[in-house]
């Protein structure tokens, strides 16, 4: 099941901001191995879910995985061909918006080549550039 807020205060959101790094959620904070971005974009529910799967199902449920990020943006869109005007469209997707330096994933439990190889999987599931990285900088 996808990731999404279960409450908002409103229900449609304005676009904001993405430029500057990420000011929060750097380190690995739980696990030993994690995925970081290099660049900046809007993730949607349906990729982490199309990564963690590829995460899981490569590590075949040993060790333990923690998702740093959570779509709490909603976007919307118009329908095709419709004129101008009529107010803002209807809410089409969740999105967490990832700015560059940010840890999407973290996972312990694993070996060091397991580590890398699921997390280059789920990296392929995404639309940004990530890097590997390591609590003990051995990677």
């Amino acid at each position: 099941m996808p990731l999404m807020p279960k409450r908002v205060k409103y229900r449609k959101s304005q676009r904001g901001s993405r430029k500057g790094t990420a000011s929060r959620n750097l380190r690995i904070d739980f696990g030993e191995f994690g995925l970081q971005t290099l660049e900046r974009a809007w993730i949607t529910n349906t990729q982490i879910e199309a990564a963690r799967v590829a995460l899981t199902r490569n590590m075949k449920r040993k060790g333990k995985l923690w998702i740093r990020i959570f779509p709490d943006k909603s976007v919307t869109a118009r329908p095709p061909e419709t004129r101008m005007g009529k107010g803002k469209g209807p809410l089409e997707s969740w999105v967490a918006v990832i700015r560059p330096a940010n840890v999407l994933f973290e996972v312990d439990g694993v070996p060091i080549a397991l580590a890398r190889e699921s997390l280059r999987l789920a990296a392929t599931k995404l639309p940004i550039r990530t890097k590997f990285i390591s609590r003990h900088r051995m990677g």
